[in-house]
């Protein structure tokens, strides 16, 4: 990418961006328009897409704006431990690929994921749920990041993928490492791979009624290593937005006064508070990314082939030009509900695909209904630390969720 010297590039880290990024979207905004030159970590030359139609274009033309960076020319500028590169470097699979060859090699995933089955899910899910609640619910004070968000949607995937009950603490760990930045990036990724390898080989010998197994016993399915990069990216991109998203969505519920009185009801609530939060607060606010395959123009700025491009979703969703809700004075929106046209899940080819969304939307909404059956009191720890969030480029999520409510007993008796 070009650029004139004169020309104020934003990085999109740091305190100032984590603190809050869509303030720094707004200046970008209005500096630049709907594209704009970013920094990301490590300096890091890129476009950030904050355009709604712009957006909208660059996911509608998988020919002109290439998912796999083997078209990046910029390859030399980034280290070997680069906390993004195990979500951007080259791989064996069938989602890092390109138009044609993801239409080709996407169907075992795709209908793996479809064959899951929603009722039993939606049962698995308050089982687990309940059984999480059980661990802090006679202590009165909890922490739902650590003991609640981030621990119930890896259970749910654990099971959906087959995997023995010993490997999930380590999972859990090294999943939401995997989203945060410099060397444990790295490392945790490369644990994440050598499990979902040692997966599919036992899935291969010994299969199941999960993920894998099926993916495997598809008529067109990939060698281990692709079906095993695979399932790595599904299993990081399920946990991580899956259980930021139900963490938002429950930050958004025990902050505002229009979902805070009906908490002790509650569940007419939910939908409401998890739409909004894919409007306003969406778990994945950046996507990183696609690839110019030729010199292009968008948004008023000239693409060099090559380039790297950054889907600004959180950014694109309240573009001023677009269609979307609108943000009142007083908090809120004026059309959140109901409005299902954000681009959090992306778009096109490459988007997260249906069955995928569905199966998120099933383990958040049952996760914190849950949660309200058995803590119909839950509310903000008083006296805790002004609320803060992780330090990713791509993931929105907070580091803690701290409540209080009245203790009962375990199995909610």
């Amino acid at each position: 990418m070009t650029t004139s010297p004169s020309e104020q590039i934003t990085a999109l880290y740091g305190p100032r961006f984590t603190k809050d990024p869509t303030r720094v979207y707004e200046e970008i905004r209005r500096r630049h328009g709907p594209v704009a030159p970013v920094l990301l970590g490590g300096d890091v030359p890129a476009w950030l897409v904050l355009g709604y139609r712009e957006l909208y274009q660059v996911t509608s033309d998988p020919e002109r704006f290439a998912r796999t960076s083997r078209h990046w020319h910029s390859w030399h500028r980034v280290s070997p431990d680069w906390s993004l590169r195990p979500y951007v470097e080259p791989q064996p699979s069938s989602i890092l690929t390109d138009a044609e060859e993801h239409r080709r090699l996407s169907a075992p995933l795709h209908e793996a994921l479809a064959a899951v089955d929603q009722v039993e899910l939606r049962a698995q899910i308050a089982q687990i749920a309940d059984r999480l609640i059980d661990d802090f619910v006679g202590r009165g004070t909890a922490d739902l990041v650590a003991s609640y968000t981030h621990r119930l949607p890896l259970l749910m995937l654990a099971r959906l993928f087959g995997l023995p009950g010993h490997e999930v603490p380590g999972l859990v760990r090294d999943v939401a490492l995997s989203a945060d930045r410099g060397h444990d990036a790295v490392r945790a990724h490369q644990r994440i791979v050598r499990l979902m390898r040692a997966l599919v080989r036992d899935k291969r010998h010994r299969p199941g009624a999960d993920l894998p197994s099926r993916i495997l016993a598809h008529p067109r399915a990939l060698g281990d290593d692709e079906i095993a990069t695979d399932l790595f990216l599904t299993l990081a991109a399920a946990q991580l937005t899956t259980a930021d998203w139900m963490g938002n969505t429950l930050r958004l519920m025990l902050t505002d006064d229009r979902f805070a009185i009906t908490l002790s009801g509650g569940r007419r609530s939910i939908g409401q508070a998890l739409n909004e939060v894919l409007w306003y607060e969406p778990p994945t606010q950046n996507f990183i990314g696609r690839f110019a395959t030729a010199d292009a123009h968008l948004g008023g700025q000239r693409i060099r082939r090559g380039d790297m491009l950054v889907l600004g979703l959180a950014a694109a969703n309240t573009d001023p030009h677009a269609r979307g809700p609108r943000r009142c004075p007083a908090g809120g929106d004026d059309g959140a509900v109901g409005n299902e046209a954000y681009l959090s899940f992306s778009h096109g080819e490459h988007g997260c695909p249906y069955p995928a969304q569905e199966i998120a939307t099933t383990l958040v909404h049952g996760g914190i209904e849950v949660l309200l059956d058995r803590l119909p009191d839950v509310h903000l720890a008083a006296g805790a630390p002004p609320l803060s969030w992780r330090q990713s480029v791509w993931m929105r999520g907070l580091t803690s969720l701290p409540v209080m409510f009245t203790p009962g007993p375990p199995g909610g008796a």
